[in-house]
């Protein structure tokens, strides 16, 4: 008895199943089958997958390309940008070497009573104690020692020692250098010294006891003591220190050249 139930049962499933696929297959749109339906549903999205999979490759191959090309302008622009800098750096030599020109002439105008060889500076060593420079002409250009070495503001020092292509000048704010000056306004002499406290400053020494320091007077050198022609100006007279002795007395004379920015000179070889 419980069998036949059984198969009564699983008769009326398969009827139902049956009549279900019947439904469906006589709805099916614009005639087309249930496993064509079934067959587009499964093989559409593959294909748009792969369709779009296409494109992306497609698009991967122009952006690849789009980076060969901006590789290759990025090149092209380094090379022009670096021959830009090179155009850059040559004016600017150029424009340096103009303003050496200019400044070699203002000083051949200056001191026109000279003959005198140009010069500029390609070393420095001021220290406390050595107040020295070294310039780019030597021996093969007709240097000598204690020749007398200028600039456009006036006095820089005398040569003490020359190579071939080189010479180094003892500056006049050396601590070993001493220069026989005297007082424009009257004519009294001094002494200028280096000091070690300032390359700004000579110390003004051996002034006569009667003479009349003005303070802002100018300092020349007097054409004594064999190094220095007469009347090349020094500095200026900053202040003057007093003693309780006259004689003792001394003064601070501001350099007229700034050695901290000298670049261009002249050595006088007459």
């Amino acid at each position: 008895m419980l069998k036949k139930n059984k198969v009564g049962i699983l008769g009326i499933i398969i009827t139902i199943i049956i009549l279900i696929f019947i439904v469906i297959f006589s709805n099916g749109e614009n005639n087309t089958s249930f496993f064509e339906n079934v067959a587009n549903k499964l093989v559409m999205p593959i294909q748009n997958g792969l369709t779009y999979l296409k494109n992306k490759i497609n698009g991967n191959n122009s952006f690849f390309t789009d980076i060969q090309n901006l590789k290759q302008e990025n090149d092209e622009l380094k090379k022009k940008n670096s021959e830009l800098e090179q155009s850059l750096r040559e004016l600017e030599n150029i424009k340096t070497e103009n303003e050496t020109l200019k400044e070699y002439m203002a000083l051949n105008q200056k001191y026109g009573e000279y003959k005198t060889i140009p010069a500029y500076i390609i070393n420095k060593d001021i220290s406390n104690y050595s107040k020295t420079v070294i310039i780019n002409v030597g021996a093969k250009d007709g240097i000598r020692e204690n020749m007398t070495v200028i600039a456009d503001k006036g006095l820089v020092g005398h040569i003490i020692s020359v190579t071939d292509s080189t010479a180094k000048v003892q500056t006049i704010i050396d601590t070993a250098s001493a220069v026989s000056c005297m007082m424009s306004t009257n004519k009294d002499s001094i002494v200028c010294k280096g000091t070690l406290e300032k390359n700004t400053e000579l110390k003004g020494m051996y002034i006569p006891a009667d003479a009349n320091v003005i303070q802002g007077d100018s300092i020349e050198t007097s054409g004594l003591g064999g190094i220095y022609p007469k009347g090349i100006h020094v500095g200026s007279v900053k202040n003057v220190d007093t003693a309780k002795n006259i004689t003792d007395r001394t003064a601070v004379i501001e350099t007229a050249v700034d050695f901290n920015k000298l670049d261009t000179v002249l050595v006088i070889n007459n």
